[in-house]
């Protein structure tokens, strides 16, 4: 997915989900699985990836894209949709309105109990994490001795007291909100001001940092434009940004009336990372391939397709 702004616009618009399930069928019967993704890349691709593994081994698989979150998850509680793949830190923030500091197992842990009352089941987490990250030119990084958030806020600090200060690109939404860039500067004790601050759509901050507008700018850890653009996601070593890890959720009737899937879900889910997913999503978002293709190629690359399918 993946993001925290976005989710709390539909959020908030969330009286609309009802009107929008009518839209939706009724859960697949028994021999078949109805699966539900989000509008965006990295989710069509999660979706794809789903559909063509499940479907070799025999299941019959509907695939219900392009879904807004809440909606998405009223249908998985209302037994419109049988499984999907969601993020451990939208399960926590929109979900169940938690916002504290956890770690990446503490956040699946908690997700995974606070679901399992409503018959949502988190099975295996990928290490497939899909948040926030500040990322730099990877040449410029690595001439720059930069590699992790503190590294970063020494080298902007010590740019202060020159000629040429360090700019920082950042989406308006995050520049603004109480729990984005203060927080973050306090925590990392990293000094802008305001001009050193440039605020622009989220999507152009990656052509920023490429073309050299912006020293360093926000990015999500997964998008294809960060292998594309040769850039380096630096390593948030104090733990700012919440975990997003990608994970299969199926509803719990689903899972007890196909004995074998959770495990079928759990291989795939332990092939995913944000290398394999940036790299699809490359593929996608630059290369303009079709998402059946990439999923279909990724799958014969693990062995879990066969040549030709």
């Amino acid at each position: 997915m993946k993001m925290i702004a976005c989710f709390r616009r539909w959020l908030a618009s969330a009286c609309l989900a009802g009107a929008a399930m009518a839209l939706l069928p009724a859960a697949a019967a028994a021999a078949g699985l109805t699966l539900g993704s989000k509008n965006f890349t990295e989710q069509h691709l999660l979706s794809e990836l789903t559909a063509q593994y499940l479907s070799g081994k025999g299941y019959e698989v509907a695939q219900k894209p392009d879904l807004a979150t809440v909606i998405l998850r009223n249908a998985m509680e209302h037994g419109q949709i049988d499984l999907d793949w969601d993020y451990t830190g939208t399960g926590l923030i929109i979900h169940h309105g938690i916002q504290q500091k956890l770690s990446n197992e503490e956040a699946y842990a908690m997700v995974k109990r606070l679901d399992e009352p409503k018959g949502l089941i988190w099975l295996n987490p990928s290490a497939l994490n899909n948040t926030y990250a500040l990322a730099m030119r990877r040449d410029r990084a690595e001439a720059e001795g930069v590699r992790t958030l503190s590294e970063l806020a020494r080298a902007v600090n010590r740019s202060n007291g020159g000629d040429k200060r360090w700019q920082l690109g950042f989406d308006m939404e995050f520049a603004g909100r109480p729990d984005g860039l203060k927080p973050l500067q306090q925590l990392y004790g990293m000094e802008l001001s305001r001009p050193q601050i440039r605020q622009m759509d989220s999507g152009l901050v990656y052509n920023a940092i490429r073309d050299g507008f912006v020293d360093a700018g926000l990015v999500y850890t997964t998008d294809g434009r960060i292998k594309g653009f040769e850039l380096l996601v630096l390593q948030d070593d104090l733990n700012f940004f919440p975990a997003y890890a990608a994970t299969p959720v199926v509803r719990k009737e689903v899972l007890d009336r196909n004995p074998g899937l959770a495990d079928e879900l759990n291989r795939l889910s332990a092939l995913l990372d944000n290398d394999a997913m940036s790299t699809m999503n490359a593929e996608v978002d630059i290369r303009h391939r079709p998402v059946r293709e990439v999923a279909a190629e990724f799958l014969r690359s693990r062995g879990l397709a066969k040549e030709g399918a």
